[in-house]
């Protein structure tokens, strides 16, 4: 009877610890709206080589001058979201997109959303979302884009607390990176850091058309040069 006893509790105890690892993963932190924003150009033309973009409302920002710099060297899409790499979300927003076309470049960035989510959690989910964007585009040489800071509303001189934990984020998604010896590095944190006329007068997080416009230029440049490397 005792071994009897014994029996179910030990079931009972390698079922919950069989379930743990879902019930992580079952942590999913949105926020109050969420939302996802696509744009291919050129869909029908394969002469130029192909580049996505992923990222937020930074990206989808510098997005069209980006095309403009790019024009006649790549067709550059983008796929812009508020999903945090924590959301096992994004990975199903990239293997959709990815689905339709082949990417010879992807230049990819994720770190401003997700705050209900630990640098820890974060550091955890990285590699998968690294992992997601080869699956879905397996021969595409891959370019990581650090996070931008954001400031406080009132003074853009001063940096929101938050810009803190973007730092950590960064460092965390850089260690991952250089570890992976084909990923390049485009540091757009670094551009826009000391320039707090980017951002004043604006809500802190987006720069200005000024410093939308570096941002461009930079990836631009950066996606160029890994263009000419080839």
């Amino acid at each position: 009877m005792k071994l009897k006893k014994l029996s179910v509790i030990l079931t009972v105890l390698l079922l919950f610890a069989a379930a743990m690892p879902l019930m992580a993963q079952d942590k999913i932190i949105r926020e109050d709206i969420e939302w996802v924003d696509v744009y291919m150009p050129n869909t029908n033309n394969g002469a130029l080589p192909r580049i996505l973009l992923i990222g937020n409302s930074i990206t989808r920002g510098y997005y069209p001058e980006v095309v403009k710099l790019m024009d006649g060297k790549a067709y550059v899409a983008r796929l812009s979201t508020s999903k945090s790499l924590c959301d096992p979300a994004l990975a199903k927003e990239i293997a959709l997109i990815m689905s339709y076309y082949k990417f010879d470049i992807v230049h990819f960035n994720n770190g401003l959303h997700g705050w209900g989510y630990t640098e820890d959690e974060y550091k955890k989910a990285f590699p998968a979302f690294v992992k997601a964007i080869r699956k879905g585009a397996p021969k595409a040489r891959l370019m990581w884009a650090s996070s931008t800071p954001i400031r406080t509303y009132a003074d853009a001189k001063i940096l929101d607390p938050r810009t803190d934990r973007i730092r950590e984020r960064n460092k965390i998604a850089l260690d991952y990176v250089t570890t992976q010896k084909d990923i390049k590095v485009d540091d757009l944190f670094a551009t826009v850091i000391d320039h707090p006329e980017y951002y004043r007068g604006g809500d802190g997080t987006h720069p200005l058309q000024n410093g939308f416009s570096a941002l461009a230029q930079k990836v631009a440049a950066e996606l160029s040069a890994l263009l000419e490397s080839k």
